[in-house]
Order: structure tokens, then C-alpha cells, then sequence
């Protein structure tokens, strides 16, 4: 009898053991995981601005205006709103995978399309097929992360998931300006090496999202499709606001700010155009990564650097247009990070990827309205005037937000 309960009792062990050893391969899976969809969702990002500093010889090939510019970045921004408001929602049922693969393969078709047909037309189709691309990545990718590094350390906080999913985010968005910038710098071919270099990067990014395991338990009963509605509420106006003043400045620096450079402030070359932005990039990443998500500094910061980025423009100095745009970016990304934040922290599980695709959705409104408003404004005055107006719009909306805010918090 007692040799029985030994067995007994060894086995029991030997399965507990078996289970604990699945567990943590399960658990180590998906920290391999984590680390894969990070590099997926930059390299994605990365891809997006690939032109930014190509711009201004798009405009010399073609005789584009700058007018012409932000009527291409437009079609991007509009390419992501519209997957967002089709598509948003749809990952948190069919699952991530399943929208990222097609979403990287709309990015696989616009880096064709970029190398084969560099003409407007082209131009203007590769830019909103990426839109749609990046549409249907990013949410989709933000709650991947945020499930994968749960999956992976269930007991640990968010910091991890919210230093890497920033850095992938905007670390990707600067990336892609400074490997573009120079590679048309000092590449052969500086409007096709870019694309060729990416479209195999993001062949290996579609190898990486079909090796990973999948977060999302399909439902019994597919929910009906409707398209992402976009509700703003009271508790939801600040983020919504916040994150369309963030990404306004984002889009300044990846449509006409690398023109502006070489055009007002005399500098020409195509490392310095994607310097430039990755410079503000690279602020926003470092910023939401090294300090808490206060609202409050990231908009006082903001505003302080638009002002500088002002001053410059009206006294053509480069090395305060760096100055100014460094500091922006830094608030614009401890804002965007706020807005995050807040937004994942009210969201059921089951709503995630609803929840930030309705904030990436304003946030991309942000983008492409004052950019659009920007370029429309140089037909008629001078670009330095434009920033002005620019400035003084922002400046009156984060003002806006801050009074939001405070009544929020009273």
C-alpha cells in the first residue's frame, strides 16, 4: 500500500514537474516572441517614412511643389484612417497574426511599387497602400505586445511593454528617415536602394509574425463586422486631444520640415534631411522611455520647443530648428505616451485593440489635417509665415488640452 501511495505520489510530482516545464517554454516562447513583434512593428514604422527625406528629390525629378508633398503625405495619413475605421477592431476576434500578415503584405506591395514606378501616380498609390499597412499594424501590434509581455511575465508590471512598444513606435518612425536619408546620401541609386533595402527586411518580418504564437482565443460566434466607431467621451477627449497635438508635430517633421531644411535654411543633403527628423523621433522615444507619462511636462515642453522651431524659421538658424524640434519631440512623446496609457488603463481586454485603433484614429486626423492646412498655407505666403500660423494653431490647442485637463483632474 505504501509503495501504491509513493507512486502515486511521484507521478503526481512528475506531472506537476511536466506541467511547470511547459509552462516555462510556453512562457519563454512568447518572451522570443515579444522581442520579434518589437522588431516587426519598427521595421513596419521604419518603412513609413522612408520617403521623408526623399522628398525634396521627388521634387527635383518631377518638379513637385511643396504643395504637392503634403498632398502625398495626406494620401498616407488618409490610407491609415481608413484601415483603422474598416479594420481596427477586427484583430481582437480574428486575431493578431492574421492582421498582421496581410498588413506587412500591403507594405511588401507598396516597396514594389516604389521601385518600379517612381512617377507620381505610383508615388501617390505606394503611399496609401502603406497607409493601409500601418493602419491595421498599429494597434494590432500595441495590444500584441501588450499580451505577449503579460503571457511572458504575468506577474510584472507594464513598464517593459510600454519602454519597448515607444521605442518600436517612434524609434521605428526615426529610423526609417535616418537609414533613408543615408543611403540616398551615399547609396547608388538614392530613390531605390531605400525600398530595396526595407522590402527585404519586411519579407524577414513576415517569417518573424508566422513563427510567433498567437494571444487572441478565436470566439465560438464570430461577432457581426461594423466599422471602428469613433467616441469621444469626457474621460476620452484628453488622450484624443493630446494624441492629435502629438502626432501634428510628427507629421510636420516627415512632410515638409526636410524640404524646409534645404530649401530656407540652405542645407541640402539628404543625411542631414533624415537626421532631422530622426532627431525628433529619437527625443519623443527617449523621452517616454526615461521620465513618467506626466501630461502636463510633455505639453509645456511641446509648446516650449514649437516655439523655438518658430524663432528658427525666422532667423533661418539650423541649430535652433534642431533645438526646437529635439524639444518637441520630446513633449509630443511624453504626450502621445499619456494618451496611451490612459487609453489601455479604461479598456477591457476584449475592447484593446478597438480602444487604440479609436485613438490611433484621431491621432492620424492630427497628422495629416494641420500638416494639409500647413502645405495649402504655402500657396499663398511664404513658408515661414506658414510655420507661424502652424505654431500659433498648436500652441492654442495644447493650451486647450491643458485647461481640459485640469478640469478633468478638479
Amino acid at each position: 500500500m505504501d509503495e501504491m501511495l509513493v507512486s502515486a505520489h511521484s507521478q503526481a510530482m512528475t506531472l506537476l514537474a511536466t506541467r511547470s516545464q511547459r509552462e516555462q517554454r510556453g512562457s519563454a516562447r512568447h518572451g522570443v516572441a515579444f522581442w520579434l513583434i518589437a522588431a516587426v512593428f519598427a521595421v513596419s514604422l521604419a518603412f513609413s517614412t522612408v520617403p521623408a527625406p526623399l522628398y525634396p528629390l521627388y521634387q527635383r525629378q518631377d518638379g513637385f511643389s511643396s504643395f504637392t508633398v503634403t498632398i502625398v503625405f495626406a494620401v498616407y495619413a488618409v490610407g491609415v484612417i481608413v484601415s483603422l475605421l474598416l479594420a481596427g477592431r477586427v484583430s481582437d476576434w480574428a486575431g493578431r497574426r492574421r492582421i498582421l500578415l496581410p498588413a506587412l503584405g500591403l507594405e511588401i506591395v507598396a516597396a514594389v511599387l516604389f521601385l518600379t514606378w517612381p512617377a507620381l501616380p505610383g508615388l501617390i498609390l505606394a503611399r496609401f497602400l502603406t497607409g493601409l499597412g500601418v493602419g491595421l499594424i498599429t494597434a494590432t501590434a500595441t495590444a500584441f505586445l501588450l499580451e505577449l509581455h503579460t503571457a511572458h511575465r504575468p506577474s510584472a508590471g507594464r513598464a517593459r511593454f510600454e519602454i519597448v512598444s515607444a521605442a518600436a513606435n517612434l524609434g521605428g518612425l526615426g529610423t526609417g528617415t535616418l537609414v533613408a536619408g543615408a543611403l540616398a546620401q551615399f547609396a547608388p541609386a538614392p530613390l531605390r536602394t531605400p525600398y530595396l533595402v526595407f522590402l527585404i527586411l519586411l519579407a524577414l518580418s513576415v517569417a518573424a509574425v508566422a513563427a510567433v504564437p498567437e494571444t487572441v482565443i478565436a470566439p465560438a460566434v464570430r461577432p457581426p463586422y461594423r466599422p471602428q466607431r469613433v467616441r469621444v467621451t469626457g474621460s476620452a477627449l484628453v488622450p484624443a486631444a493630446a494624441a492629435f497635438a502629438a502626432f501634428a508635430v510628427f507629421g510636420l517633421f516627415t512632410s515638409l520640415a526636410p524640404g524646409f531644411v534645404a530649401g530656407s535654411l540652405h542645407h541640402p543633403g539628404r543625411l542631414l534631411a533624415g537626421a532631422v527628423t530622426f532627431l525628433v523621433f529619437a527625443a519623443g522615444a527617449a523621452a517616454q522611455s526615461a521620465f513618467r507619462p506626466r501630461l502636463r511636462a510633455g505639453l509645456l515642453t511641446l509648446a516650449a520647443g514649437l516655439v523655438i522651431v518658430a524663432a528658427a524659421t525666422q532667423l533661418t538658424s539650423l541649430a535652433l530648428f534642431l533645438t526646437g524640434g529635439a524639444l518637441a519631440g520630446a513633449g509630443a512623446g511624453v504626450v502621445f505616451k499619456s494618451a496611451v496609457g490612459a487609453t489601455v488603463a479604461a479598456s477591457a481586454a476584449h475592447e484593446r485593440g478597438a480602444s487604440l485603433a479609436g485613438l490611433f484614429l484621431i491621432a492620424y486626423l492630427g497628422l495629416v489635417g494641420p500638416v494639409l492646412g500647413l502645405g495649402v498655407a504655402t500657396r499663398t505666403v511664404p513658408a515661414t509665415t506658414a510655420m507661424l500660423w502652424f505654431t500659433g494653431f498648436l500652441l492654442t490647442l495644447l493650451a486647450a488640452i491643458a485647461v481640459l485637463d485640469r478640469f478633468r483632474r478638479s
